[in-house]
Parts: C-alpha cells; sequence; structure tokens
C-alpha cells in the first residue's frame, strides 16, 4: 500500500502566486473561486485580493503548493467568511480542499475568535456544495447573482459553526 501524501500548510506569500494562477482551469472555475476576478487569473489579480483579505494560506501536498484560500470578512468574536479557495488540478481528490477548510477553521478560530465559518458556492459548483455539505456546513440564504457570462445564478451562502 502506498504511504498516504503529506499534507501541510503556510502562510502565503508572493512567490506562491505564479503558481496558484494557474489553478483555476476555466472561466467557469475561477468564477467560483473568485467571482469579481476576470479570466485568465493573473498574478496582479490575485495579488490585490490578498491585499485586501486575511490569512492567506497555501497546502502543501507533499511539499507542493497544492491549494489557496483565505478570509474576505472577518467580524473578531463572531465570524469569518471563506473566500478564494483553489485546488491544483493535479491534486484534486486528494484530501487538500478538506484539510485545507479545517486549517481555515482552526485561523477563524484562533486569529479572530470566530464562532463561525461562512463559505458562499454557486449552485453550478456540485462539488463544492458536497463538500461543504460533507464538513457540516449547512445552507442559509439564497441570493441571486449574475455569472462571468451575465446568467442568472443562485449563490448559497453556506455556516458552520466552530464550536
Amino acid at each position: 500500500m502506498p504511504p498516504s501524501p503529506a499534507l501541510d500548510h503556510r502562510p502565503a506569500d508572493a512567490a506562491d502566486l505564479a503558481e496558484v494562477v494557474a489553478f483555476p482551469q476555466s472561466a467557469e472555475e475561477l468564477f467560483f473561486a473568485y467571482p469579481k476576478a476576470a479570466w485568465p487569473l493573473t498574478v496582479a489579480q490575485l495579488a490585490a485580493a490578498m491585499a485586501e483579505r486575511r490569512d492567506s494560506t497555501v497546502a502543501l501536498l507533499d511539499g507542493r503548493v497544492a491549494g489557496f484560500a483565505n478570509f474576505y470578512q472577518w467580524q473578531h468574536g463572531d465570524f469569518c467568511a471563506l473566500g478564494n479557495l483553489m485546488i491544483a488540478p493535479w491534486a484534486r481528490g486528494q484530501g487538500v480542499a478538506h484539510y485545507l477548510i479545517a486549517e481555515m477553521e482552526r485561523q477563524a478560530r484562533q486569529d479572530f475568535n470566530a464562532a463561525y465559518l461562512r463559505a458562499s458556492c454557486h449552485n453550478d459548483n456540485a462539488a463544492g456544495l458536497l463538500l461543504y455539505a460533507r464538513l457540516g456546513y449547512r445552507a442559509g440564504d439564497i441570493l441571486e447573482r449574475r455569472d462571468y457570462q451575465g446568467r442568472r445564478v443562485a449563490l448559497v451562502q453556506m455556516e458552520k459553526p466552530l464550536s
């Protein structure tokens, strides 16, 4: 039996961005991870997001950058909102998203004393909706948005207590 892949994490830095911008494989994938970004994702766009956000983190799989996430909203003692969750195509299906979300939950508790972690997921992102549901997130509000092609989509707001 092959050994389990080694998962770790660290704060993201500018040197990671060139790798991370290649994670979304289509305009649709980019929309799921970063709705305000223009396809294709650029280092400048991601650097601007990192500058406005908190706790940008990379997940490492066997030492390689395999995932990225941050908080786009945070309120001490209340909640954090998970943003820019992206997983490298070569690392998908290997537990990276699960690991990275758990780490972001830990950081929300530790750094912001957050009682909840919020995540938003578009209705077309079945993999994301199913992942969040498996991890204990529950759907709340459903908001109408427009996707990258101007089509109506539903944004499902999800939340998980961090007790």
